[in-house]
């Protein structure tokens, strides 16, 4: 029987449940509340986040927390410099019972994925995601089993000069919908993390606000979220300036103007709207873009992402928005 998905909720529905999953990752991940919104835009997307930053600030607590407030199944895999594919996608195995091979599933089967120091595992087992993030299916010795549905990966990685970890390829880059970082925390933050735990985790109290078949009916939802023409050419105008722009060698793919419009969706139901304005759009287009972006700047030895993410501040802010929609802000 084809699965059946539950009714799509009204916008205003997913206002208040997307404030409540917010509210409730707030209470782990102390003054990041932007960082969590962008994490339930990309799920809401049905896309999958890159988390970068330097070890400790909160990028495995962040993905944690958003899986627990979810529910559904959670798998969490430490990418080491020693796993191989199969680590990932799983492998069959000799059933000496029944003198067959039986599939094992490996912990890329669940509705969220947490990859932990994705860019500490060779090229080889980064690749056993690609499938997995792009079409929702493993193909394991010619058998292509689907995924669960909602899938999200949330992929945590450090910084590339840090010891004992490989760049993440450009196509991999670009199956992530997003890319953040958590940065540290302010000084207030900080203390009031400090006062806050008293020993205890904070996660063990972290309880699911909405359910898998909830989460699927937001998505459908969002889906529906109206885009229109002339904010789909303000989409297409942004993407197009980065595959000219002089200070670039690789702009964004097809596949970056697809996401950023269905993170404008999302973005757009959290606020309460069943419409797009270029607002969303400008907002999102720094962390949808900047990170499959290949700065000439990196050639010579310059700080790429820093420098992509600039690029696209400035991109946005030399492209003409559509006269009948929302002004961007500044």
């Amino acid at each position: 029987m084809p699965e059946t998905i539950a009714p799509a909720f009204p916008i205003d529905r997913i206002q208040d449940a997307g404030a409540a999953i917010i509210g409730s990752v707030a209470t782990v991940i102390d003054g990041k509340t932007e960082a969590i919104r962008t994490a339930l835009t990309v799920m809401l997307a049905q896309g999958h986040l890159l988390v970068e930053d330097v070890p400790g600030v909160g990028k495995t607590v962040l993905a944690r927390a958003l899986a627990a407030s979810v529910g559904g199944s959670v798998n969490r895999i430490q990418f080491t410099s020693d796993m191989l594919p199969s680590d990932v996608t799983g492998v069959n195995v000799f059933d000496q019972a029944s003198g067959t091979f039986r599939f094992s599933p490996g912990p890329v089967f669940a509705n969220v994925v947490i990859g932990d120091e994705i860019n500490r595992t060779s090229p080889k087992t980064q690749s056993a995601l690609l499938e997995a993030m792009a079409e929702s299916q493993v193909t394991v010795d010619g058998v292509t089993r689907p995924l669960d549905s909602p899938f999200m990966i949330v992929a945590t990685q450090n910084p590339i000069d840090m010891e004992g970890t490989y760049p993440l390829p450009e196509a991999q880059r670009d199956r992530f919908m997003a890319r953040i970082a958590m940065g540290y925390p302010s000084p207030q933050a900080e203390r009031q993390m400090l006062a806050s735990r008293g020993g205890s985790d904070p996660l063990a109290a972290v309880r699911p606000i909405v359910d898998v078949e909830t989460l699927r009916a937001m998505t459908v939802t969002v889906h529906a979220v109206h885009v229109a023409a002339d904010v789909e050419a303000y989409i297409v105008e942004l993407v197009r300036a980065t595959r000219s722009h002089p200070d670039l060698l690789l702009g964004a793919s097809p596949r970056a103007t697809l996401h950023l419009a269905q993170a404008a969706r999302a973005h757009a139901a959290l606020l309460g709207r069943p419409f797009v304005t270029p607002d969303d759009v400008a907002t999102l287009a720094p962390i949808v873009l900047a990170h499959r972006l290949v700065p000439v700047a990196r050639g010579l030895g310059g700080a790429a992402d820093d420098t992509a993410r600039e690029i696209v501040v400035r991109i946005v802010a030399d492209t003409g928005v559509p006269f009948t929609a929302t002004p961007v802000r500044s």
